[in-house]
């Protein structure tokens, strides 16, 4: 009897240290505001901070119940599930109220849009030349920092918003080259927002450089690939303006964030409605 007790109040002991609140804190690169949303995404915030305490919130518990009925599909039908697809249905009001674009924003200077599924392709011909740039919106949200406790009171005053900044490939081919140049760019945290009166600089960056294949969708390790970190500013310099020759500079770059945080989006919704349609066995 005593055993069990003791057992009772350990138990209830870990269960109060786990469930202690995880402060919750703004994405990066918020200052950014282009065609972005409130950071409400309840279930990755609660499968994140769940994660992180080692304690998983009931509403996405399994109570490990029988199922109450069945159908064609022959799956579980538990209240755990009833309770997933009306937390889900709320989800999606709260998403589709939001969402600021129904249709993805265009690109300016002539850019061609290609879509496969999380993978987006913008295309562009001048003077002869082919300007291919490639990303993907898949893991292109920025991670969360931590932040002091006044400072994560005040955040929950002013929502912060999620924004989409994904790593992209720009791939340049010229007539009779039997190679393309390919730059691997990445928007950095600390360039990606200006205060008034400094001076402004590039809110992406430049990571490898290399020629490849015209083409190939995988990077050709055998080819030499220049990175950049220890490279001369003078010719950092200058493959930096023979992008912005060919219309990839910061204009661009914020287009490119807008279309992604809109693409994003879409696929997000895209996903619940997918979720909410398997836990309902639709």
């Amino acid at each position: 009897m005593l055993k069990s007790l003791s057992r009772a109040a350990h138990l209830a002991a870990r269960f109060s240290s786990r469930s202690a609140s995880v402060p919750v804190t703004p994405v990066i690169r918020s200052a950014l505001n282009p065609s972005s949303r409130p950071f409400t995404r309840s279930i990755w915030s609660m499968c994140h901070n769940g994660a992180a305490s080692g304690y998983r919130p009931k509403l996405l518990t399994s109570k490990g119940l029988l199922p109450s009925a069945s159908c064609g599909c022959g799956g579980l039908h538990t209240d755990g599930d009833k309770a997933f697809a009306e937390f889900l249905t709320d989800e999606l009001k709260e998403e589709k109220k939001i969402q600021k674009n129904k249709t993805l924003p265009k690109m300016s200077g002539g850019w061609e849009l290609e879509l496969n599924g999380t993978e987006a392709k913008l295309i562009r011909s001048i003077a002869g030349e082919k300007v291919t740039i490639t990303f993907n919106v898949n893991n292109s949200i920025p991670p969360q920092l931590e932040e002091e406790p006044e400072q994560t009171q005040k955040g929950q005053e002013n929502e912060p918003e999620i924004v989409s900044t994904p790593n992209f490939v720009v791939e340049v081919t010229k007539q009779g080259a039997t190679n393309s140049l390919v730059f691997d760019c990445h928007f950095p945290e600390d360039e990606t927002s200006h205060g008034e009166g400094e001076e402004e600089s590039d809110i992406f960056a430049i990571r490898e450089v290399s020629f490849q294949p015209e083409g190939d969708t995988e990077w050709k390790e055998t080819s030499y690939t220049l990175n950049t970190d220890s490279l001369d500013w003078a010719l950092y310099d200058h493959l930096m303006d023979f992008l912005a020759d060919r219309g990839v500079d910061n204009t661009f770059a914020d287009e490119l964030i807008e279309l992604s945080t809109s693409l994003e989006h879409q696929e997000y919704i895209k996903f619940l409605e997918d979720l909410s349609s398997f836990v309902k066995c639709k």
